[in-house]
């Protein structure tokens, strides 16, 4: 008799999430045992970054609460990895997905979002992406009853893709260890999320923000809040500490992963290290332990066409 073999089978959106948690060799040589550094390779999500968590996650309450529906279309603006989650899980689901993104954004993130099927609206690139969520809005006052507005700004399922996700993860892969958490500032759905999950494990874990040190930066994916559209979901009063994250210290730092950890990742994962490496660097110099982890929001396979970054020495 035959039998039929038993296939396992996964959907792309149960792939999201349990990402693993990575050290470093070279960068963190210098410091004492007793301060670590880890970091979360986000990019092993299947639509290559962090994204994916807030994106699957807004999209899994909106169904529930019968936002979304078949023949419905998903409208947002994003700088690009939300962007390409929203167009992933689209595709897998059904859903056409329209969105407004800053012509500068990187092309290999345009090519991936046109492959993907997504409706692209590109905006002012001198406005960045307070200029995608400005025109957004103004379809969506237009046009109010022709889209789901996924609004990952101000969509609280954003950060509670963290909360059950992110967070969790961290406190089981570090053993309940972990001291500080370090994540620079987009959505800000990352650091608000995780950080309420770690601070209910732990009302003494740190939560530092990161964010570019100048309004004209180059760190693709993150805000200067001070001069920017703040984000519904954030609050500035949450963290337990701000640092300032300069764009040339962050490209030193994406080649230093890349030539002495063998880790090729994104802008905001370089910033994410450089700001978790000046506290480490601090506990350090005070005689102090800590076990610091950050994230690595996306690897630089949708950033490698800027030269200005890999060419330099």
């Amino acid at each position: 008799m035959f039998l039929q073999p038993q296939i396992t089978t996964a959907s792309v959106e149960s792939l999201i999430g349990n990402t693993p948690l990575l050290t470093f060799r070279s960068i963190n040589a210098h410091l004492p045992d007793t301060v670590r550094i880890a970091a979360k390779a986000e990019w092993t999500n299947p639509g290559g970054s962090v994204k994916d968590r807030a994106a699957a996650n807004i999209i899994r309450e909106a169904e529930e609460k019968g936002l979304l529906h078949p023949g419905t279309t998903i409208l947002d603006s994003t700088s690009g990895n939300t962007g390409i989650a929203y167009a992933m899980l689209g595709a897998a689901k059904g859903y056409k997905v329209k969105l407004f993104v800053p012509a500068n954004v990187s092309p290999e993130r345009v090519a991936i979002l046109k492959a993907y099927g997504a409706d692209l609206v590109l905006t002012d690139p001198l406005e960045g992406s307070d200029g995608a969520i400005r025109a957004v809005r103004q379809l969506i006052a237009d046009e109010p009853d022709r889209y789901f507005y996924a609004d990952q700004y101000n969509n609280p399922a954003n950060w509670r893709a963290h909360y059950h996700g992110t967070g969790v993860e961290i406190w089981e892969q570090t053993d309940g260890t972990v001291t500080h958490f370090v994540a620079g500032l987009g959505t800000s759905g990352t650091l608000m999320g995780t950080g309420r999950r770690l601070k209910d494990f732990n009302p003494d874990v740190q939560i530092v923000a990161l964010q570019p040190d100048s309004p004209f930066h180059g760190l693709e994916g993150l805000k200067h809040m001070p001069t920017a559209i703040k984000p519904g979901i954030y609050d500035e009063f949450f963290p337990d500490r701000q640092l300032e994250i300069s764009t040339e210290a962050t490209y030193t730092m994406a080649r230093r992963l890349a030539r002495e950890e063998g880790y090729l990742v994104g802008i905001s994962a370089a910033a994410a290290v450089v700001g978790a490496l000046r506290i480490a660097e601090e506990l350090a110099d005070a005689g102090q332990t800590g076990m610091i982890v950050t994230l690595f929001p996306d690897n630089a396979y949708k950033y490698l066409s800027e030269k200005r970054i890999w060419d330099a020495a």
